[in-house]
């Protein structure tokens, strides 16, 4: 499951051989700023393209309420950029000469002056300062004055079924403030928030798996069932294990101690410390020692129905116990965000760099790139690069929804995966044999076909497309330069002749029918709150498994953190430190038999046998090399070991 979101001194030198302009543009940054009259400068993508004059309904009402949220810029907007790019790149000077955050606030953040003038000037045209962080002011007031302040006109526009604002044209800012603003958001009040799926059973109804299952792939074969592909069938496992994970990516005796891992979602799951302690112990996980794991949480949460905050506890649970199953000396603490909207998701992240509470930080969640909209693309660019420049690094998950035809009707990635300031990662399906020994993956995704009514064929075999670990190519974002000579060029221009940014980078077990095993305290029919396990995928799962296999990577390096990890990955690429992973590893076709709970929970309404065939990714592909299913691959015996030697 992968929760979807709809809805940055002194120390070392710059290289002297990177433009600053250049680092920025090469990794697909949009600029901050362009001139717009002499006395104004334009704040680029702040007009949403859906904003057009076929959608235009007319003028907002004067009066109506805006909230809105002003980014600095901070001295140097394009220094960060390059200096993020230097200190993460193996082949720089600067690679690895991290600043702490009160260096990197000092050389790139904000000043006092540029924020006094920025909060004057939003004061004059008529707004109420309503919060001032170091990385952006934020305001109410009524449109007539957002108008003044911004010099564009809001009006009302469709999209889809619905109404929202937006700026009829692009916002500005004063050219006396000398380029203080990176950007705005909250002019365009379409959602920009992040829920959770399906494939994650809330927490408030019970979910379980019925059997009968397999233990490790293979073991149980589903004999009475018909065949698939020419050959009798196993029974879906019941779920990997830690030990299980930690055999498949070579964790050897590597444990994660003293790296801090740091995961975000949203809201908090009050039961979490009891799960993940219970299901340590279940499992033969390390046992939580005092202090490993904390919680660092709003004072207040918002939205909570709106966002179903109940939907998100299994989210935090998944994620905290599978970083422990697989790197259980590390330490974890939770960022809980007060809603599942981008502004309370990107308070969250900037917790985690103002703080640096983590050299390394799991992201379960997202939404499609048509509706990320550049002002929030360059907003969390931003926290990205001062996240880089302090050595920590970003993992999202790439989605489950494949292409996203299916699902949206139009192919696209996902986003925050899209960044390139982020380590995008997808999903496989992992088949682990006896004394846990690594078999093969492929790519994720699913083909479903049922039981048919007298037990002897699968209807309409193999079925239809259920979900898949989300890729392509990215329609916003420049490719960056570690992708260059590795990403095939029809992948990289597939939506534009100068190249774009392709996702995923690497990737990890997802598919929920090879899943992992978690423990969650859920409500039963009768009420009552129980610990109970269910299997679980996902990206969801995928991310916080690399999460955690980096922080063995770290451990390995005596510490020192690897930080952003992109230009580390791909000069990987086309060793033996990763599996290759294709559809067809075996040379024929995949599948599993899988048995569910009619009602989710126990037999009472009768049981539903299915056939899951695996590799079946939309129209994406896992293939030899490179591939937007899969990546580079996925950790192999000799990657964690491999972060010694850098």
């Amino acid at each position: 499951m992968r929760s979807n979101r709809a809805a940055l001194r002194a120390g070392a030198s710059m290289a002297a051989t990177l433009p600053m302009i250049a680092g920025a543009l090469a990794l697909g940054i949009p600029a901050a700023h362009a001139a717009d009259s002499p006395t104004r400068d334009t704040l680029a993508g702040t007009k949403p393209a859906w904003a057009t004059a076929k959608a235009d309904k007319g003028s907002t009402s004067d009066s109506a309420q805006v909230s809105a949220r002003v980014y600095l810029a901070g001295r140097d907007a394009a220094g960060l950029a390059a200096y993020a790019k230097a200190v993460s790149d193996p082949a720089s000077p600067s690679y690895g000469k991290y600043l702490s955050a009160q260096q990197s606030q000092a050389r790139f953040g904000a000043t006092g002056a540029q924020v006094a003038a920025v909060r004057s000037w939003l004061t004059a045209a008529g707004l109420k300062i309503t919060g001032t962080t170091r990385h952006y002011v934020s305001v109410s007031g009524e449109v007539a004055a957002v108008e003044k302040a911004f010099g564009t006109q809001l009006h009302n526009y469709t999209k889809g079924s619905r109404t929202y604002r937006a700026p009829s044209k692009s916002a500005s800012a004063p050219a006396s403030l000398d380029g203080a603003v990176l950007t705005v958001t909250g002019l365009d009040n379409a959602p920009h928030k992040a829920a959770s799926k399906d494939q994650l059973p809330p927490p408030d109804a019970v979910f379980k798996n019925s059997g009968p299952f397999s233990s490790y792939y293979g073991s149980n074969t589903a004999s009475t069932l018909p065949s698939a592909y020419g050959k009798k069938i196993p029974y879906a496992v019941q779920g990997y294990t830690g030990k299980q994970l930690r055999a498949a990516y070579g964790a050897g005796g590597y444990t994660g101690k003293g790296v801090r891992i740091a995961i975000t979602d949203a809201y908090a799951s009050p039961t979490i410390a009891y799960d993940a302690a219970t299901y340590a112990k279940a499992h033969g996980d390390a046992r939580w020692k005092t202090g490993q794991l904390t919680q660092v949480l709003p004072s207040d949460y918002t939205r909570t129905e709106e966002c179903g905050a109940a939907g998100w506890y299994g989210e935090e649970t998944l994620d905290v116990e599978a970083v422990h199953a697989v790197a259980p000396a590390a330490n974890v603490t939770y960022v809980g965000a007060a809603s599942c909207y981008d502004d309370d998701l990107l308070d969250s992240l900037s917790k985690i760099v103002d703080n640096h509470l983590a050299d390394i930080v799991s992201n379960s969640w997202g939404d499609i790139e048509a509706n990320q909209t550049p002002d929030l693309a360059a907003a969390y660019d931003q926290v990205f690069q001062f996240g880089a420049v302090e050595g920590i690094g970003f993992y999202f998950s790439s989605g489950d929804n494949g292409d996203e035809v299916a699902n949206t009707g139009t192919k696209q990635v996902d986003t925050p995966a899209n960044s390139a300031w982020v380590t995008a990662v997808g999903g496989t399906s992992l088949a682990v044999g006896k004394n846990d020994k690594y078999l093969w993956e492929t790519g994720w995704g699913t083909d479903k076909a049922s039981l048919s009514a007298d037990g002897k064929s699968w209807t309409d075999f193999p079925g239809a497309y259920t979900s898949g670990a989300g890729g392509g190519t990215s329609k916003t974002v420049a490719e960056p330069y570690y992708q260059k000579g590795v990403v095939p060029k029809a992948l990289a221009t597939a939506n534009s002749a100068a190249g774009n940014r392709v996702v995923p980078d690497i990737s990890a077990i997802a598919d929920p029918n090879t899943g992992f095993r978690v423990g969650q305290t859920q409500t039963f029919p009768d009420g009552t709150e129980q610990y109970s396990e269910y299997r679980i995928g996902g990206t969801s799962l995928a991310a916080p498994v690399i999460a955690a296999v980096q922080a063995l990577g770290q451990e390995a390096r005596g510490g020192r953190a690897i930080g952003f990890a992109n230009p580390t990955i791909y000069s990987k690429y086309g060793s033996r430190v990763y599996h290759d992973v294709t559809d067809n590893p075996t040379g024929s076709g995949l599948a599993v038999a899988r048995v569910d709970f009619a009602n989710s929970y126990d037999a009472t309404d009768g049981l539903l046998t299915s056939v899951r065939s695996l590799g079946k990714d939309s129209s994406l592909s896992a293939v030899k090399g490179y591939d937007d299913v899969t990546g580079v691959g996925t950790p192999a015996n000799g990657y964690v070991e491999s972060y010694r030697r850098r």
